[in-house]
């Protein structure tokens, strides 16, 4: 009995060390390490979004580690067209920017609140990237059947219930090869259970922000 009440102990001490070993070697998360720019035309785009964070213009927009993220997807699949649905005060857009600079392309955005549109479209000013950034205003469920080019990136943030709409009628347009993403899809299972149970999709979840779906459209 003391033999295994030993070797339990020991069992249970290596156990012990083995996962602090683990937990002490852990990646940190984004926040960690602050993104770094390296161009002028970046450090505006970051400026600008720290001054919208600071002036309170949060309401309904992303974290920096999703907004992080949104950038190196769109920059990843050389985006030239994206569209966003859900505007809110510019922030995600302004991430989006960073990539669509190097790019070359353009961001068309819809938001139905007219005040959130305006200090958007302000944001996108301060931030220099108004001349590649469209925003669209009214009911994006209505405004968005206006599009007609391929799109290489969505991005969903918007009223929840409305999910699987948007993607129904943005899928036709998405490229093959391009991007759906969707924010806060916890609220969303009808959207969930359509992108995870069609076989022309592959999605996975990023879960380091607020939770964030990536939806790649099989080529």
């Amino acid at each position: 009995m003391r033999c295994i009440t030993a070797v339990l102990v020991l069992t249970l001490s290596l156990a012990a060390g083995a996962a602090c070993q683990r937990r002490s070697t852990m990646l940190p998360d984004s926040g960690s390490y602050p993104p770094l720019a390296n161009t002028d035309s970046e450090k505006r785009i970051m400026a600008a979004i720290r001054d919208a964070v600071n002036a309170g213009a949060t309401y309904a927009n992303v974290p920096a580690a999703d907004g992080r993220f949104l950038r190196l997807l769109t920059e990843a699949v050389n985006a030239k067209r994206v569209v966003e649905i859900g505007t809110s005060t510019g922030i995600s857009g302004l991430w989006l920017t960073i990539a669509l600079e190097r790019t070359g392309g353009r961001l068309t955005t819809f938001e139905y609140d007219p005040r959130r549109a305006a200090t958007a479209r302000e944001n996108f000013k301060k931030a220099g990237v108004d001349g590649i950034v469209t925003i669209v205003e009214g009911d994006a469920h209505q405004t968005i059947t206006r599009l007609t080019d391929p799109v290489d990136v969505v991005f969903i943030d918007a009223d929840k219930d409305g999910y699987l709409d948007y993607l129904n009628k943005m899928l036709p347009l998405v490229r093959p090869g391009g991007l759906i993403l969707a924010h806060n899809v916890r609220s969303a299972p009808n959207y969930l259970h359509a992108v995870a149970s069609n076989p022309d999709l592959e999605t996975l979840f990023y879960m380091e922000g607020n939770e964030l779906s990536v939806t790649l459209k099989k080529r």
